[in-house]
């Protein structure tokens, strides 16, 4: 490696003009290396190097080391200040998408986002620290899946297809980003056809 030794260390060579019992010797020379301990610069500044990265880096790797994402920051425990749930399901083609569980909870950080998922089943979690509103553009975001009128997560809508969206029974027409999180609103998303009236959702439980 130039300028330093596989270990790490830095070379240093002392040239030393010493001479014969005969005389002075002008090519005649010495080199004596020392090896002094450098610091390992990759090393310190590494963290610093992850940090500019996520600045320019995509919205997931900023998920993945629990960076604020639309104002919502990753805690160490969960927020009580607001603690309330929604369901959201998503048929792509008359077939339920998946919503997966630990949505807003990295596994990279010990940390967890004010909106996130415990359980594979569409349960949504909104527990923050402080009074604020949140919309399901919020979530999608935390999630890192796009959300608008041709595209929600994985169902998204080819041509000669449409997508239709529920709350809380009734059609929404409005850009779905928008649809404000409140406590117990039933989201439904379809893209198609077919399209199906959905079945209200009423097993919240203790939630």
């Amino acid at each position: 490696m130039p300028g330093g030794l596989r270990d790490g260390t830095e070379a240093k060579i002392d040239s030393t003009s010493h001479e014969s019992p005969g005389g002075p010797s002008d090519d005649r020379h010495l080199h004596h290396i020392t090896t002094n301990p450098i610091p390992d610069f990759m090393t310190m500044f590494r963290p610093i190097t992850v940090l500019l990265l996520l600045g320019a880096a995509s919205p997931a790797a900023a998920q993945a080391y629990g960076q604020m994402i639309r104002g919502i920051s990753c805690d160490a425990q969960e927020g009580q200040r607001i603690h309330i749930h929604q369901h959201l399901a998503i048929i792509d083609h008359g077939k339920p998408a998946a919503i997966p569980a630990f949505i807003g909870i990295p596994a990279s950080t010990r940390c967890i986002y004010w909106l996130h998922t415990h359980t594979p089943d569409g349960i949504i979690h909104v527990e923050a620290p402080m009074d604020r509103s949140f919309t399901l553009g919020d979530f999608f975001a935390v999630w890192q899946q796009p959300l608008n009128r041709k595209q929600a997560a994985t169902a998204k809508i080819s041509k000669g297809e449409s997508m239709k969206v529920w709350l809380n029974g009734q059609p929404y027409v409005g850009d779905p980003a928008k649809i404000p999180l409140t406590a117990h609103a039933d989201i439904v998303i379809q893209v198609g056809p077919p399209f199906t009236k959905p079945v209200p959702y009423t097993t919240w439980g203790n939630l």
